[in-house]
Formats: structure tokens, sequence, C-alpha cells
């Protein structure tokens, strides 16, 4: 991909970027999964997630503020920790919970394209499709930053404007009535823990931020702009989720969107709409998923890239040509490919929760511990940040071990290989120099 051009991103660019990611997976995927956990008021906990984030986001503003970067995370993690296993493995975290993403988001594109003709959800083709996503945006990555941020932005805007107007629709036919989604029969009881929990898969859905910090040196006048562009992309994306959130919930009843969650959208333009409403549906939601994978490929190839010349990570160049960021950007890709074949959307969404949540709080703790003075953070509302992250992952952890224990295993093993794997790495290139 070339080397990190400074100023090369507007903030426009970067806007369109992590909107790109978060207005992705976060509506299509997440909706009927958030509603399962939350129940009949789950619109209300993007409201919450969106609080969460916002308090997240402040440490990532403050640390982009002192150190814009390419790296993004991965450079906040060397300065709060040094060149250490916490710090490669933190990192490691977060590009493995990106990648995640970005099996999410290519399965979410199978899926509701399959919506068209339809094809069971249970169809190999989900995956394949999938595939063939992932593919593309290996392609457009390879096509330079100019690029990118222009077919990215304008994808953005086409996609915001579309669920916009989708959900504008969708509460014109139930009158604009701001009402609770009716129960509906074989609907699951919810509990305060998994109200909570539901919280986790929101925080999910707003993560696409922290694709704004990964391509920090990059944005013009990062200093200024990083942050900027990371409050813009969530308030906007917030104020989507919640106008989708009530359409869906003003045209069907909670069993039906629990029972299409992985394509609630799509099922609730039926009622709205018809087949005319689906097809427009489905259109939106191919257009999201698109620049959701170009945009997320494109900010953790880089963060991999940066771990790699920092020597935190092992490379191999497996015989390729060209330079590191463009390897890395393959091996994303790959990994991504396997994840979207092996998992379905609530494992995958699941899995990708647990990783993201233990590094954020490996980064506030570093801001508490570390770098607070430095970066002129105000430790009570970081406090507040690690405090909620706990709550919300502890919760999350606890209704997964009860539900679907296999889960929280995988989820520790990644977690576990990913640390032990690192320490042995770092202890190995030390003796080696």
């Amino acid at each position: 991909m070339g080397d990190y051009k400074e100023n090369s991103l507007s903030l426009i660019g970067a806007i369109g970027l992590g909107t790109g990611v978060m207005i992705s997976a976060g509506i299509f995927a997440l909706l009927g999964q958030v509603a399962e956990l939350a129940g009949m008021w789950f619109p209300l906990i993007f409201i919450t997630g969106g609080i969460v984030t916002g308090f997240s986001a402040y440490s990532y503003v403050k640390m982009s503020n002192e150190y814009p970067s390419a790296g993004g995370i991965g450079m906040f993690l060397v300065k709060a920790y040094g060149k250490g296993t916490l710090t490669a493995s933190a990192a490691m975290l977060m590009a493995v919970s990106m990648v995640i993403n970005q099996s999410l988001v290519a399965r979410t594109f199978g899926t509701y394209t399959l919506q068209i003709f339809n094809v069971d959800q249970t169809s190999y083709l989900v995956p394949m499709l999938g595939v063939g996503l992932l593919l593309f945006a290996f392609l457009v990555n390879i096509s330079g930053n100019s690029f990118i941020q222009t077919f990215t932005s304008i994808v953005s805007l086409l996609k915001i404007i579309g669920l916009v107007m989708f959900a504008m629709g969708g509460l014109w036919v139930a009158g604009f009535s701001i009402t609770p989604a009716e129960g509906g029969t074989t609907t699951p009881d919810s509990t305060k823990a998994s109200i909570i929990a539901a919280v986790a898969l929101t925080i999910l859905s707003f993560k696409g931020f922290t694709t704004i910090t990964n391509s920090g040196s990059e944005i013009v006048k990062p200093k200024k702009n990083v942050g900027r562009a990371i409050i813009a992309s969530i308030l906007i994306s917030l104020l989507v989720y919640l106008l989708i959130a009530w359409a869906v919930s003003s045209n069907l009843p909670l069993s039906e969107i629990i029972k299409a969650k992985d394509y609630s959208l799509a099922e609730a333009a039926r009622p709205a709409f018809g087949e005319y409403g689906v097809w427009f549906t489905v259109a939106i939601a191919i257009i999201a998923t698109i620049s959701g994978i170009i945009a997320s490929v494109f900010a953790v190839s880089r963060m991999l890239a940066m771990l790699t010349d920092m020597k935190l990570i092992p490379h191999k160049h497996f015989g390729m040509p060209g330079r590191i960021q463009k390897h890395t950007l393959v091996y994303t890709v790959v990994l991504a490919m396997v994840l979207a074949v092996v998992f379905d959307l609530s494992r995958i969404a699941s899995v990708g929760a647990i990783l993201y949540l233990v590094m954020d709080m490996i980064v506030h703790w570093g801001v508490l511990k570390h770098l607070r003075e430095k970066v002129n953070a105000k430790s009570g509302i970081v406090w507040t940040a690690l405090i909620l992250d706990a709550i919300v992952l502890l919760a999350f952890m606890w209704v997964k071990a009860t539900t679907d224990w296999l889960i929280v295993v995988v989820s520790i093993i990644f977690i576990v290989f990913i640390f032990v794997g690192e320490y042995f790495f770092l202890k190995y290139r030390q003796e080696e120099e």
C-alpha cells in the first residue's frame, strides 16, 4: 500500500472511515441480537452504548491529540507501557477484534443479499458471498488512500441517507408512534444482566471510531481533526441507530425481530413497504457492508504494519513482493475470510465484543497509570470509562456463560494464546538480538 502519507486524509474522509465501519455491522448485524438480550426497550440500549463509548473515546481523543500516529492504538499502548508483552498483546487483541468485525460485516453482506432471492440464511452462499466481499475490499485497498477516502465518504453518505429514509418511512407508517415493540409469542424474558450485556454489543457497533485513530498521522491537522472526527462519527452513528431501532420496533413484534435477528431490518421493511421495501433495505445493507469492510481493512492493516515495524509481532513475507503494509493487508483479509466461513453472526459478534472490551480497559488503565498528566486527561472520566467497561464485560460474559459457554471459552483461549505467544516471541527476539 506504499508509505504512510501525511495529510492524505481530510476531516470528511476520516469521518467517512469512522461511520463507514460503524454503520454496517452495528445496525444490520447487531440490532436483532441487542433486542434478544434487552427486550422491548432495546432502542434505548443504543443510547446507553453511545454514552459508554463517549467515555471510552475520551482517552483515545486525548492520546490522539498528543500522539497522532498511523499506528493508532498500537502507538498509544507503546507510550503507556513500552515495547513489552502487554503492549503487543493488547494491540493484537484490538487487531483481532477488528478482523472479527470484518468477518461479521462480510457475513451480514451475504445474509442480506440472499434476502432478495429468499434463500435461507443457513445456506453455504452466506460465507461464500462474504469471502467475495473481502476479496473486493482487498482490491480497493491496494488502490491507495485517495481512492479509499473518496469511495468510503461517498458510500457512507449514501447509506446514511438511505437508512434515514428507511427509518422515517417506517416511523411514518407507524404514525410516528415511539412505543416499545410488542412482545409477541415465545419472547425470552430479559434480566438486569442481559440488559447490561446488550450494551456490550452496542459498544461493538460504535467501536469503529478506533478506525480513525489508526489513521492519525495521515489525517490533515491530526491534533485537531482526529478528535473532531471521532466525536462526529459517534454522534452521527447514534442518531442513525436510534431512528432505525425505533422504526424496526414500531413495525415488528419483538418475537419477530428476534427470529429474524440476522436480517431484522429487511424483515421490518415487509409490513411497512412490502417487497420493494425489502429490496431497498437490502441495497442499503450491501452499500453499508461494502464501505464498512473497506474502511476496517484499511485501518487494521496499517496498525499491523506499525506493530511489525516496531518488532512487536512476528512477520513472514511468504515470498510476497512489496512493502509490509501490503503483506499485513493480505493477512488481515485471509484471517477474516476464515472466520467468516467458520463462525455464525451471533458468535462472531460475541467474541469480538469480549476482546474489544478487554483491550479497551487496558488502554484506559495505561492512561490512568502512565499518561494522565502528559495527555492532560481528567482521571474521573477515565475511571468512569474503565468501570463501565468492566461492568458491561462481566455482565456479558455471565450471560454468555449461561447460554453459550463456548463463546466464553473461545474468547479466553484467544486472549491466552495472544498473551503467551507474544511473551515467547518477544523473549526469543531479545535473546536473538
